[in-house]
């Protein structure tokens, strides 16, 4: 009863060939050679993957945990083999260069495998993500040789990788790095001195080598961000061959005791404390930080997804708990038939798992359609055209990643209410869901910093042209759709908040030059708000899609759609069908439940309220 992981491998495939316009991607040379047909096999494929070899490890590694063993992160057991299948299977590196160990597939289908695999077991994905990752800065800004050497064992999972940045004393502020690189007379190398915390995977026992990504200020260089470099690092030297070699003295010392991700190793590394650390500069000296922003926003859409997988595997369980859990007695019944039902019948727990489906699908909707950007630039005919597509990436970045985090960790809330005192219990899977993915509203730049990315980066971006080209999008469906017959009023109220949006944006940036606090203590709203109005948007346009295949069904099938009575039974006889319809009500619940908020979200940014700023703590 809920306890087993699943998938609405329907809605994937709905969102994928169904609603986003992937055929356009076929028609471009990068990816010509793919098909609807192949990517669906694709896609079934990494279903059963994630089903049947990532599942059953989660709990497990979960309760059992990365452990630190005599200066070795040991992982728990069925991790490394499974890591390997993984590799083997080209789950990593989907969407990489061919040519370099990659799939060379689109983003947008490496997004949707990856929906089901950090559902199935994030703490397990985490590695992978990472690996390709830093083999994607290498493969960017590597000199020939260093692609050479680590990029295909990278991409292939033969070896792992991370991101270095955290310190001690330098948290979120980057720039107060002290960890060192020194030059080495004669050589290529530096001599990397420091130490590192919250290192995801900084250790452990599944790969045969691991190579750091690590910022370091080289001797001399300017203080602050513009300062620092970046550097390859492994933990063990290849040989000629390519085998690991000698120990290159990055060592862990603890791992950290964690709310979840359990069996994700979060390590603290120091770097040639007892030897040379040996690294390699990547890309120019005193570029580092622009270039680990490549691997940062790659990861911030993927941090994104983690809240959405969570999200999306939290309502599957919640949803197949309710349908079998018998508790109470109907309310309109209950004098007729005292006879107890199942608690999916009970109005207050339909309203739960509906908040559920709803930002549960537009979130996975909102990150999949980011992909598809990312392969519409990658693709582009012409540098103009992948322009558009980056700046219509890079202004959902922030709320794929922030309103997704903070959203995904609401439906495990959500999910965890729903099934009541069992879902606090351990017997059930969304105690677990629930503390793996709060950390996706920290890391890779706290949501706070996502917000302020949103305001003082993403909106001005073109003096505000890709902004008002976002909003004329949304504009563009309620426009062709004010008068659709059920969805009218969704539409009206999408209208109202859309309106609410683009007038707090003007607001905070005629505020931003005058009152700074005020505009600042109003980011993180203004990031919630410009989410429910992204989400409303692909939940209704998908309403609208679903809306004409359900008609088609209808008149295939000869399905009256006037009496309701006969409505309602055939779309309990025909799953399809109520798949479809599932999406008119849960963009009208969207409409009617949750865009009326935006209204006081806006007034509360409109209020300048400066009380935080006032307030003597």
């Amino acid at each position: 009863m809920g306890t087993e992981f699943s998938v609405d491998l329907r809605d994937l495939k709905f969102n994928l060939f169904q609603y986003l316009p992937l055929d356009r991607l076929f028609e471009t040379e990068r990816y010509g050679d793919f098909d609807a047909e192949t990517l669906e096999s694709v896609l079934e494929e990494a279903h059963k993957f994630a089903v049947k070899e990532l599942a059953p490890l989660n709990e497990p590694g979960d309760k059992i945990g990365a452990q630190l063993r005599d200066g070795k992160v040991v992982m728990p057991e069925g991790f490394r083999e499974a890591f390997v299948a993984y590799g083997e299977n080209g789950w990593l590196g989907m969407h990489m260069n061919d040519e370099l160990g990659g799939q060379g597939m689109p983003k947008v289908i490496e997004i949707a495998a990856n929906d089901m695999f950090f559902g199935a077991n994030l703490s397990f994905c985490l590695l992978g993500l990472l690996g390709t990752g830093t083999g994607h800065l290498i493969e960017a800004f590597g000199t020939e040789e260093q692609k050479a050497t680590w990029v295909e064992p990278l991409y292939s999972g033969r070896w792992a990788g991370t991101m270095c940045l955290t310190e001690p004393w330098a948290g979120s502020d980057v720039g107060a790095l002290t960890t060192k690189a020194i030059a080495v007379e004669g050589s290529d190398a530096y001599h990397i001195e420091g130490q590192k915390i919250f290192i995801t995977y900084g250790d452990h026992d599944m790969t045969e080598n691991i190579v750091h990504a690590v910022l370091a200020r080289t001797e001399g260089a300017p203080a602050g961000t513009g300062g620092i470099s970046l550097f390859i690092v492994p933990k063990y030297m290849p040989d000629a061959d390519g085998s690991p070699g000698a120990f290159n003295n990055v060592e862990c010392h603890a791992i950290e005791e964690k709310m979840g991700i359990h069996a994700s190793p979060t390590c603290q590394l120091t770097f040639g404390s007892s030897g040379p650390c040996v690294g390699y500069l990547l890309g120019e000296e005193c570029r580092g930080m622009a270039e680990m922003f490549q691997m940062m926003n790659e990861a911030r859409i993927m941090v994104g997804l983690q809240g959405s997988a969570s999200a999306n595997a939290a309502y599957q369980a919640a949803l197949g708990y309710a349908k079998e859990r018998i508790q109470g007695r109907h309310y309109l019944r209950k004098r007729k038939d005292p006879s107890p039902v199942t608690i999916i019948e009970h109005p207050d727990v339909r309203h739960m798992l509906m908040a559920q489906k709803a930002y549960s699908e537009a979130m996975r909707t909102m990150l999949l359609d980011s992909g598809l950007q990312y392969d519409m630039s990658r693709s582009a005919a012409t540098p103009e055209e992948r322009k558009l597509w980056e700046e219509d990436q890079a202004l959902l970045t922030p709320i794929c990643k922030a309103y997704c985090s903070d959203l995904g960790f609401k439906v495990t809330e959500l999910a965890m209410q729903t099934l009541g005192g069992y879902g606090y219990c351990k017997d059930f899977p969304v105690e677990q869901y629930l503390r793996d993915t709060k950390i996706a509203s920290v890391y890779e730049g706290t949501n706070g910093i996502q917000a302020l990315d949103l305001i003082g980066r993403k909106l001005p971006m073109g003096g505000g042209a890709v902004f008002e080209r976002f909003c004329k999008r949304i504009q563009g469906l309620i426009v062709e759709n004010q008068a659709h017959p059920g969805l009218a009023s969704a539409f009206e109220n999408l209208g109202h908040a859309l309106g609410k949006m683009v007038g707090c944006a003007q607001f905070l940036a005629k505020r931003g030059r005058e009152k700074p606090d005020v505009t600042f203590l109003g980011a993180t709203t203004f990031l919630s708000l410009m989410g429910d109005v992204t989400c409303g948007f692909y939940l209704l346009d998908m309403a609208v899609k679903a809306d004409a295949l359900l008609k088609e069904r209808a008149a295939e099938q000869d399905a009256g759609q006037d009496d309701a009575e006969a409505r309602r039974s055939w779309l309990q006889s025909d799953p399809e069908a109520a798949y479809l319809d599932g999406k008119l009500c849960v963009a009208r619940f969207f409409a009617s439940w949750i865009l009326p908020g935006v209204a006081g979200k806006a007034r509360a940014i409109q209020s300048e309220d400066r009380s935080p700023m006032e307030m003597v703590f």
